[in-house]
């Protein structure tokens, strides 16, 4: 799912706000940053990676480098974005609710992932 740049002006106040208290961890390719995964403590705000490199695992590693420092991750994720639903259900995350999101209407899904 492609998040449009209308979708960060409409929420540029918010993002800024939140920026400062998250923790963010980039992937880096012959100086180029590839991708980024933002944490809220044990939230995952979200990940991003450029569309070019999509499909390469660099996700995947964003991901397993965030699990290495916690016991438990959060995230929502939009039902109709299945690449991402299957991608997080691969990586052990179960669905835990299913709501609309008040914003949009869209279907979301809250998933949760505890190490083993």
């Amino acid at each position: 799912m492609i998040l449009l740049k209308s979708y960060w002006q409409d929420h540029f106040d918010e993002v800024m706000e939140i920026l400062p208290n998250a923790s963010v961890s980039v992937f880096e390719e012959n100086g180029s940053i590839e991708g980024f995964i933002g944490l809220m403590n044990n939230y995952i705000a979200g990940i991003f990676i450029s569309k070019d490199k999509q499909s390469r695992g660099i996700g995947r590693q964003l991901l397993h480098h965030v699990k290495e420092n916690h016991n438990e991750l959060s995230l929502k994720v939009y039902e109709k974005n299945q690449r991402a639903v299957n991608f997080y259900l691969r990586e052990g995350f179960l669905v835990t609710e299913k709501q609309e999101d008040r914003e949009n209407g869209e279907v979301e899904y809250e998933m949760v992932w505890n190490r083993a």
